[in-house]
């Protein structure tokens, strides 16, 4: 799969632009909250959510390769990040393998 493939199942459809929106805006909100808000308590709990199967395992597998600790805020931001774009990735794929765009070699003809 070429570069330009995945650029093109990342972020060039539909699906995958909605989504990346979304997180977009829960990014947005949670950053305005942390710094206009006296407590902003629990809001990046939104975006972490919006991540959340592989963020989940992502989350879970950091946790029991370094202890209790709490992350890194860069660590954290990195691995949401990461976790957005390998959702989107999927997303992608599966958007075209429904449409039917995503076939291995030559074009078929259609039989009778």
């Amino acid at each position: 799969m070429s570069a330009r493939t995945l650029v093109r199942l990342t972020f060039a459809n539909p699906a995958s632009l909605i989504y990346l929106g979304l997180v977009g805006a829960a990014v947005v909100y949670a950053t305005a909250v942390t710094l206009f808000a006296p407590d902003p308590g629990f809001v990046w709990v939104l975006p972490a959510l919006c991540a959340f199967p592989l963020f989940l395992f992502v989350t879970l597998v950091h946790g029991t390769a370094l202890g209790d600790g709490q992350p890194a805020t860069w660590l954290f931001i990195t691995e949401l990040v990461l976790c957005v774009l390998a959702q989107s990735l999927v997303l992608g794929t599966i958007v075209e393998a429904s449409r039917g765009r995503l076939r291995g070699g030559t074009p078929r003809t259609p039989t009778s």
